[in-house]
C-alpha cells in the first residue's frame, strides 16, 4: 500500500508500542525460556526502535504499553483457559514487582504517556480511549509483541472505538513467521491496514 501523508498525520496520529517487555523479548526471560524463538522479536523490535525515533522527530507521541499482571488483577476467565490450556505458568508472566516487567530495548522519555494493561488489548480495563480522544488522536499505527495476541486485540478494540488503524508490519512479531503473516491477514480482512515502518517514516517526512 502507498502510505499518504493525510493518512498518519502527525497531529491526529498516535504510535502505540505494546508490550516490548523483558519477558517476551528478552534472552533469559520468560518466552527464551519456555523456548521461543526471539529471531524475529530482536528484528521486530529493531524496527519498533527505529520507528520510535521516527515518531519523535515528526512530533507523533509514542503511547508506551505494556501488561502488568499481579495475583489479584487475575481475571477468573484467564485463569480457566490457561488450566485448561496446560499453560498456567504464563499467568506469572510480566508480574508487578519482577524484572520482567520492565521496558526491553526501549524506554519513554520524561513526560511520554504509559498505559498499564492487565490482559491482552490495550483499551480492556484502562484508560486509553478517553486519553486518546483528549488528546484529538484518529488515527493510530501499531507495533511491538505479539502481531497475534496483544497487538491483534488492541487492533481490533481500536477499530470498534472508531479509530483507523495501522500496523507497521516490520515492527511486529509473533514467535514464528507464519503466526505472524497469518495474523496480519486476518487483521488486514477486517479492521487494519498493514504498512511497512520505510512507509510511516515516508509519511512523516523523516
Amino acid at each position: 500500500m502507498t502510505l499518504a501523508p493525510q493518512d498518519v498525520a502527525p497531529s491526529g496520529t498516535a504510535l502505540l508500542v505494546i508490550d516490548i517487555q523483558n519477558d517476551f523479548g528478552a534472552p533469559g526471560f520468560a518466552m527464551a525460556r519456555a523456548g521461543m524463538a526471539l529471531g524475529p522479536v530482536d528484528a521486530a523490535i529493531s524496527q519498533a526502535q527505529m520507528l520510535i525515533g521516527a515518531a519523535r522527530r515528526a512530533g507523533v507521541t509514542p503511547w508506551f504499553i505494556r501488561v502488568v499482571t499481579r495475583p489479584e488483577t487475575d481475571s477468573r476467565a484467564l485463569k480457566r483457559f490457561m488450566a485448561r490450556a496446560d499453560m498456567a505458568d504464563e499467568i506469572a508472566i510480566c508480574r508487578f514487582g519482577t524484572t520482567g516487567v520492565d521496558y526491553y530495548r526501549i524506554l519513554p522519555l520524561e513526560g511520554e504517556p504509559e498505559v498499564e494493561k492487565l490482559l491482552y488489548s490495550a483499551f480492556a480495563g484502562t484508560d486509553l480511549e478517553a486519553r486518546l480522544h483528549a488528546c484529538g488522536i484518529e488515527t493510530l499505527v501499531l507495533c511491538g509483541l505479539t502481531t497475534d495476541c496483544c497487538v491483534d486485540a488492541t487492533a481490533r478494540d481500536a477499530f470498534h472505538r472508531d479509530f483507523d488503524v495501522f500496523i507497521a508490519r516490520d515492527a511486529c512479531a509473533a514467535f514464528d513467521s507464519a503466526t505472524h503473516e497469518n495474523a496480519l491477514a486476518i487483521l488486514s480482512a477486517h479492521c487494519a491496514t498493514s504498512v511497512m515502518t520505510q512507509d510511516v517514516m515516508i509519511a512523516w517526512n523523516v
